[in-house]
């Protein structure tokens, strides 16, 4: 009969896996030991030896009377301050498009050809919570849905480091993407064609998956979202300009 160490370590490796693979994410609580010895199949003796061991190696942190949580501090390599930092910085949104440009044309790509029934199933809800929110919601809730719906397809690509990546820039490309849907009206024809783009996007990795069509719009959707993104900075740098000038009228 395997011992308690080694059926505890057996488990630690399991959780390890939902961890990294974003399973489970920062700040969830776990299942009870009862329910996760019952879902294991495991005494609980062995569940509480590979939680101490996940807390001795900071990933999880239990909490006096209120369970066990995986570690604030999980995946979170961009820090508060750092995120004020780029959010002051005026080159920072441009900085994201880029950013997003190289990591997200290969996510879309990876979802066609990775992407479970599951992983569809989740991108079509976010897709129709954001068409909701585009109609109805504010503008931080739609940004949100919007940032969610691009997090979907990096879950679907099943690769770990881009998917922990992007979850670290969840609040910059959240803010993000505020910024960039504030300077248009809602039914502008800037907003209507990026709902085109990422109905698009949704065709080619959800409905008809192709690679290759996925990773093309999944482009063009950031190439649009970058041209706004340098229009409005140089609206406003010509009108700090203006005011400028209106300062040594006589």
């Amino acid at each position: 009969m395997p011992s308690t160490a080694r059926v505890s370590d057996t488990i630690v490796d399991q959780l390890e896996a939902m961890i990294l693979e974003g399973t489970l994410q920062a700040g969830q609580r776990l299942p009870t030991e009862r329910a996760l010895a019952e879902r294991f199949e495991v005494s609980r003796p062995s569940v509480r030896d590979a939680l101490q061991k996940l807390g001795a190696r900071g990933l999880v942190r239990r909490q006096q009377g209120g369970g066990t949580y995986v570690a604030d501090g999980v995946g979170a390599s961009f820090t508060d301050p750092l995120l004020e930092l780029l959010s002051q910085d005026p080159n920072s949104a441009n900085s994201v498009i880029e950013f997003r440009h190289a990591l997200e044309g290969l996510a879309a790509r990876l979802a066609a050809e990775r992407g479970t029934a599951e992983d569809r199933e989740l991108i079509q809800r976010k897709f129709d919570e954001l068409q909701r929110l585009q109609a109805e919601g504010s503008l931080e809730e739609e940004a949100a849905a919007d940032a969610e719906f691009h997090l979907a397809i990096a879950e679907a690509a099943h690769n770990p480091v881009l998917l922990h990546v992007m979850r670290t820039m969840f609040l910059l490309l959240r803010d993000n993407i505020v910024g960039n849907l504030g300077s248009m009206e809602r039914g502008s024809e800037p907003r209507q064609r990026i709902r085109e783009q990422h109905e698009n996007m949704l065709k080619h990795i959800v409905l008809s998956p192709d690679p290759n069509k996925a990773r093309a719009s999944a482009r063009e959707h950031l190439e649009t979202v970058g041209d706004m993104v340098r229009d409005n900075i140089a609206a406003e740098e010509r009108q700090r300009t203006s005011q400028r000038r209106d300062l040594f009228k006589p």
